[in-house]
């Protein structure tokens, strides 16, 4: 059985300075009570490892908007202005990652892989101080594998196992973000007694899930 904790108990030993990835696409399927924890509990310095900079006010931006995020690594920002602004401004350092290849040095990272490669970025900024493989005389980047401390998920339903399914497009970052994270937690809408989700139902096992914490209504 997993811990059931409260949002506030679940980020209670998370500090400064941490390392945190966050599930969701521009607000969606973002775990929204953790957010609020992390403000509540007055966490800094965070190396934010998200889709995106979110829209103004919502979720994820507060972090950006109080300035509590150091370094950003997402797939853009632009509907965030004060994500820009910051930027730069050198308030927050922010590294721009494509976004496939954003998702592959998570699993990368949760698959025990020492680097992918990928001819996405030649010839831009994005190369810039990699590591390059010719391979059948084709030209690739080496994309190292992407880890944080810690990794906040959303999901629809989880056991008590930890099990959880997570619908539609909300599975986007959450499963990789899962499994290439020290510790995840994951705030679920409703958890159930083990055998009450359906095996052909879960999305992410209850094998990378360390803490549970039931979504406020």
């Amino acid at each position: 059985m997993k811990k059931i904790l409260s949002a506030d108990e679940a980020v209670m030993h998370i500090n400064d300075k941490a390392s945190i990835m966050l599930g969701g696409f521009m607000c969606c399927g973002q775990p929204m009570d953790l957010i609020e924890a992390i403000i509540r509990k007055n966490i800094k310095e965070i190396t934010l490892i998200t889709n995106d900079a979110g829209l103004p006010g919502i979720g994820v931006a507060k972090l950006i908007e109080q300035q509590r995020v150091a370094k950003l690594i997402a797939s853009h920002i632009g509907l965030n202005p004060e994500a820009g602004r910051q930027m730069n401004s050198g308030l927050m350092q922010v590294d721009l990652v494509p976004q496939g290849t954003f998702a592959e040095r998570m699993r990368a990272a949760g698959a025990g892989m020492g680097a992918v490669v990928t001819p996405t970025g030649l010839g831009t900024d994005i190369e810039k101080g990699k590591q390059k493989l010719t391979i059948d005389g084709k030209e690739f980047l080496v994309e190292l594998p992407l880890r944080a401390e810690f990794a906040f998920i959303r999901a629809d339903i989880a056991d008590k196992y930890g099990n959880a399914f997570i619908a539609k497009a909300q599975k986007n970052f959450n499963i990789v973000m899962a499994m290439a994270a020290t510790e995840t937690i994951v705030q679920a809408d409703k958890i159930v007694e083990p055998g009450q989700l359906d095996p052909d139902m879960v999305t992410l096992p209850g094998v990378f899930v360390n803490t549970l914490v039931e979504a406020s209504k």
